[in-house]
């Protein structure tokens, strides 16, 4: 309790003097609650909550907080306001806990648990059992499952303010409609319990509605494990082209977060988005098949150590083309160095040719790269960086792309990371010894590339490229 923030001890103790105050404020109510049916309901979700926790069952069948929550919400149609938050909180209290401090989280846990079973019965209390059966009946079980909804991603986003300082602007932000869904799902399936627990085959019968729930969840779970599982593979490959080429490390990570940022400016749907992280965060994993030397070499590449440096995109290809939950990302690994008039590589395709997530890489790529701090130069401010990229829009950039990078950065601003060991504070030094490399003397000043010779479609007097050495592409290359 004493490493949460201030703010955080307050407001989980406010939470939890709420929470008592629902479970009391039936006390008349409680001497006449059915305490048979808040014991089983108690006893079923405790049990449920622990299930994940067997040594026996739960290594191979465990799933997430939450996939119960149809027992809740049966306490919700069954009992009323008090005796239903009263029934949820040996589960919660028991129940997993997969990050630290785990005492914390369960009165947590248990508290925003107990005061929203309270509301959703409350709600549906006030609103009535519904006229005329089915399918009246729903509109107030509907009724209570919103406030169920409503209260637990209320009280969520103020712990993520308040717990994980999460700006105040972003905490709520589609966290009601992403939990909606599966809420309404665990509705129906809670209704669906208590009309078997009040007929004739009793509180038995209600059981076998868990069965295909518990199923249901165990199958999201594994989902969501291999989804982990995935980002993982990319991490230890990321992690790898950050121990061989050192002076860019973090960059495919910001890369990847930029291309996330474009995205979601140019309205793609939340699992494109994904996929376009991806592909920012893998766009340099061909570099592991460029021999190190090149990559850590002081000042210009030769011609021949340029076109080993072109070949690795197509290397990042061959590494990844198994790999199927890539999907675009790949294309966009491939094809991160084309430019919009033909004059990239390795295929030198052009305009529309270029896949669409290759050309948001691309822009993303040459933003970080111009405003990061590397061994060789300071970094650029984010202005000049955008107005390079303005400059090269058409030709190098996709214009679109680049109007997207600025929209998404005046929505959400930029924080560069500094790379290369080095501070904001201190200046990288254009010569002098130069311990990470074992240099004795003093260090050359970078110069830029060769030149790539001239596209043949490209018109006399056209804008100049970007350099594609040390200035804009992560590094070199």
């Amino acid at each position: 309790m004493r490493a949460l923030p201030a703010g955080a001890r307050v407001y989980l103790s406010c939470a939890v003097l709420l929470a008592g105050g629902c479970v009391l404020s039936g006390a008349s109510g409680l001497a006449r609650a059915p305490w048979d049916a808040v014991a089983l309901l108690a006893v079923l979700y405790a049990v449920c909550e622990l299930l994940p926790r067997c040594p026996f069952v739960g290594h191979s069948v465990s799933v997430d907080p939450g996939a119960f929550f149809p027992v809740p919400l049966a306490a919700v149609f069954l009992l009323p306001p008090s005796a239903a938050a009263l029934a949820v909180l040996p589960g919660a209290l028991l129940g997993r806990v997969w990050r630290r401090p785990s005492g914390v989280r369960r009165v947590w846990r248990a508290a925003e648990l107990s005061v929203a079973v309270w509301t959703a019965s409350s709600l549906r209390t006030w609103w009535g059992e519904g006229a005329g059966g089915f399918p009246g009946v729903l509109v107030p079980a509907g009724v209570a499952v919103l406030g169920f909804c409503a209260v637990l991603t209320a009280l969520d986003g103020g712990i993520l303010v308040t717990a994980e300082r999460m700006p105040v602007r972003t905490a709520w932000r589609g966290l009601f409609p992403r939990s909606l869904a599966p809420h309404c799902v665990h509705g129906l399936a809670g209704l669906m319990m208590a009309v078997l627990w009040r007929s004739p085959y009793g509180p038995v019968a209600a059981l076998f509605v868990l069965l295909p729930m518990y199923l249901s969840c165990w199958v999201f779970t594994q989902y969501q494990r291999e989804r982990d599982a995935h980002r993982s593979t990319i991490r230890a490959l990321v992690q790898a082209v950050d121990i061989k080429d050192r002076y860019t490390r973090g960059h495919s990570e910001r890369v990847g977060r930029a291309s996330a940022m474009m995205a979601a400016e140019l309205g793609m749907d939340e699992e494109r988005r994904e996929v376009l992280r991806f592909a920012g965060i893998l766009h340099d994993v061909g570099k592991l098949g460029v021999p190190t030397r090149i990559l850590r070499k002081d000042g210009p590449l030769t011609p021949e150590e340029r076109r080993v440096i072109e070949l690795h995109p197509e290397y990042g290809h061959e590494m990844v083309r198994g790999i199927g939950f890539l999907g675009e990302a790949r294309a966009a690994i491939l094809h991160h160095h084309e430019r919009m008039d033909g004059s990239g590589y390795p295929y030198g395709l052009s305009g529309e040719r270029i896949p669409e997530f290759a050309r948001v890489v691309a822009v993303a790529d040459a933003f970080d790269a111009m405003t990061s701090t590397r061994s060789y130069r300071r970094a650029r401010p984010v202005p000049e960086a955008l107005a390079e990229l303005e400059r090269c829009a058409g030709t190098q950039f996709d214009a679109r792309m680049v109007n997207a990078l600025v929209a998404a950065l005046d929505r959400e601003g930029w924080n560069p990371e500094v790379t290369a060991g080095e501070t904001a504070a201190e200046p990288p030094r254009a010569e002098g010894p130069d311990p990470s490399r074992g240099a004795a003397g003093p260090r050359p000043l970078p110069l830029p590339a060769p030149a790539r010779p001239r596209s043949s479609a490209e018109p006399a007097g056209a804008a100049p490229h970007l350099p594609e050495g040390l200035d804009v592409s992560g590094g070199k290359g």
